[in-house]
């Protein structure tokens, strides 16, 4: 089951009697759980009927037993396992997965990997309850994302701040939104979320950032991308090598793609929906950047990044004890100055 409709069913308190969250990304998961809890009991109900455990610290007969009891003065009783990734004997829940309490709600909050879809305890918490799979979004899904958490708070955002924050935070759901949290606290129902507004909230500059950094060199800028260095070099935190690295990765391998799909007479539409493109102006930098590094050119940027990359954790002699702000440069350089 999706997310959504999975969270509208909690809340309409149509519960199952097994739950197993379990995935790469810990917000779903988070979110999903604290559904259960604030609906599946009322408030003077949970002393006698919530269990809270964890993996690290449980056995399977200490789960069993909890959700085997009948609930006290209510309907049903909630049973939850955190950290169940942590539980060594987490197979052995298969026989009460075969055959479940009605009267209680176990939820197994199973975070960072799945759990293997091939043991009999997952089919038959599939079987007999509810598996939801928390996956990581991919980067180009963030924006989205974003512009959704604050449209459902009833705020918006210009898409030059939904690219920004999704640049600077990366893909991490749990630290994008308690940004987002931070960033709305101030700001009234209703307010546009500029660039300026998350440069002034955030910390993140909307001129001297790493989707600035690998705008300017794919455009040759070289004034402008001087400049960002400069920032960087002050801000050492606003542009980390590993982050930027990673990112003129992500960039280039975008250019690249237009590379291939111009060469191949795709349309505007094809090319749009296979670098996952959401507008018009994306697809106008990545052109611009495709025209200067055309041919062999995006062959030596890869060669580059992987060398720097090499260079950075040590491999290279001659960059030895270099601090990162150098090679940085010295890596910006020879990709704005190929022949």
């Amino acid at each position: 089951m999706d997310f959504a409709p999975l969270l509208k069913s909690i809340k309409n308190k149509e519960f199952a009697p097994l739950y197993l969250l379990h995935g790469e990304e810990s917000w779903f998961i988070d979110q999903l759980e604290a559904a259960i809890m604030q609906n599946a009991l009322q408030e003077h109900e949970r002393a006698f009927n919530e269990t809270i455990a964890y993996g690290k610290d449980t056995g399977h007969l200490q789960i069993i037993d909890a959700a085997r009891r009948f609930p006290m003065m209510a309907e049903r009783q909630l049973v939850i396992l955190r950290e169940a990734q942590d539980m060594r004997d987490i197979k052995e829940l298969v026989k009460y997965a075969q055959s479940p309490s009605p009267t209680s709600i176990l939820v197994i909050s199973h975070k960072h990997k799945k759990l293997n879809g091939n043991l009999a305890v997952t089919k038959a918490l599939k079987k007999n309850g509810v598996v939801f799979e928390a996956k990581a979004l991919y980067e180009n899904k963030i924006p989205a994302w974003i512009n959704n958490y604050l449209k459902q708070r009833k705020y918006s955002i210009e898409p030059a701040a939904s690219a920004l924050l999704a640049e600077f935070l990366g893909t991490s759901l749990g630290k994008i939104s308690n940004e987002l949290d931070k960033l709305i606290i101030n700001l009234k129902p209703g307010t546009e979320i500029t660039a300026k507004i998350v440069e002034d909230q955030v910390g993140v500059s909307k001129d001297y950032n790493v989707f600035e950094l690998q705008k300017a060199i794919g455009h040759h800028d070289v004034l402008k991308a001087t400049r960002i260095l400069h920032y960087f070099k002050a801000n050492p935190k606003a542009g980390p090598l590993p982050m930027v690295m990673g990112s003129l990765y992500n960039y280039f391998s975008k250019v690249f793609c237009l590379l291939e799909l111009q060469a191949k007479g795709a349309s505007r539409q094809e090319i749009m929906s296979a670098l996952k493109l959401r507008f018009d102006f994306f697809l106008a930098d990545y052109q611009q950047s495709a025209k200067n590094f055309r041919g062999g050119k995006i062959q030596r940027v890869f060669a580059l990044l992987r060398e720097y990359d090499l260079k950075s954790k040590g491999v290279g002699s001659n960059l030895a004890g270099k601090q990162e702000n150098e090679l940085l440069k010295e890596l910006v350089w020879k990709m704005m100055h190929m022949n």
